[in-house]
């Protein structure tokens, strides 16, 4: 049985159909600077289940987005990264950011005041 093809009409429906979705940027960012066991992503983004985390996780995986590395130790021990592939995409999320900032800045005045300030004072980008 051979995959059918999906059909895009243009390049950003290809893009998105990869990072769709409310959580994979968020995973993505937190991969974009280094290597997250399952349990350090769940605690960066606390909202998600550990269901949904998953089923991210292993889309992202099957796009070619990250890496799955798994340890071969007592316990287990797995790992995810971003492949060379998927830091092709930073500079694209990065605008994607870096725009989603002036737009909270246009909508409320001030992004800091509705921007959850997790990372200490240091640019959420």
């Amino acid at each position: 049985m051979t995959e059918s093809k999906k059909k895009y009409r243009i390049g950003v429906e290809a893009a998105l159909d990869v990072i769709s979705g409310k959580w994979k940027s968020i995973v993505f960012y937190h991969l974009a600077t280094e290597k997250k066991r399952t349990n350090e992503l769940k605690n960066l983004i606390p909202q998600i289940t550990q269901k949904m985390l998953t089923k991210q996780l292993r889309e992202l995986e099957r796009d070619g987005i990250i890496n799955r590395i798994i340890y071969k130790q007592i316990p287990p021990k797995v790992e995810y990264e971003l492949t060379e592939y998927g830091r092709s995409l930073k500079t694209a999320l990065n605008y994607f950011c870096e725009w989603g900032e002036t737009h909270l800045d246009k909508v409320y005045g001030d992004k800091n005041s509705v921007l959850d300030n997790f990372l200490d004072n240091e640019k959420h980008c």
